[in-house]
């Protein structure tokens, strides 16, 4: 079959799966004189592979963790998928280094990653994110969709709030944090 077939066929963009023929990661793939690349289609299909992701911000909301996790599971077997691993992260949503998070960003086994909210998994660039999955093939599932654009214009407004307050009081930490060293530091003199 062709190679555009091939790529539809498991979910990938052309354009992934030209990258896969460049890398030599296709096997059973051949070019023709004519240039056109030509896949034995005996290769297995894409197996579709299902993250759940909870999140809470602090270790306080620990409970909500975890009926979160088992709402998002129980929405998945309604929908018949079969959920292969469930991820629970503690940690703010304006952190952008959150290490359970970045492994499923970054491991491409995975097809399909399911949220409740989307503030759950990042606050800003939520477009982004999924136009970026989209191009590999893969997807982000967001169970409780903004209702309006007014909701979803209040919801960035109160991110934006929040995010420059968080970075203000971290500044405002640090500051303290500098005065406390210097004062240290001439009591040792």
């Amino acid at each position: 079959m062709k190679l555009s077939q091939w790529a539809k066929k498991n979910s990938l963009s052309y354009r992934r799966a030209w990258q896969l023929y460049k890398e030599g990661k296709l096997k059973n793939a051949r070019r023709l004189d004519s240039c056109s690349i030509l896949i034995d289609d005996d290769l297995p299909d894409r197996k579709e592979k299902i993250v759940v992701y909870a999140r809470v911000s602090s270790s306080e909301n620990k409970d909500n963790l975890e009926r979160q996790a088992e709402r998002l599971v129980s929405y998945c077997n309604a929908k018949g998928w079969k959920v292969e691993k469930v991820v629970k992260e503690i940690g703010s949503g304006l952190n952008d280094k959150r290490k359970q998070l970045e492994k499923l960003l970054t491991d491409v086994s995975i097809t399909k990653i399911v949220v409740e909210h989307s503030d759950r998994f990042s606050r800003f660039g939520m477009n982004y994110i999924g136009q970026l999955l989209k191009m590999q093939g893969r997807e982000i599932e967001i169970i409780n969709q903004q209702l309006s654009d007014k909701e979803d214009l209040m919801q960035d407004f109160v991110s934006i709030i929040t995010s420059f307050t968080a970075r203000l009081y971290g500044q405002r930490r640090t500051k303290r944090k500098t005065e406390k060293l210097i004062k240290e530091l001439e009591k040792e003199k």
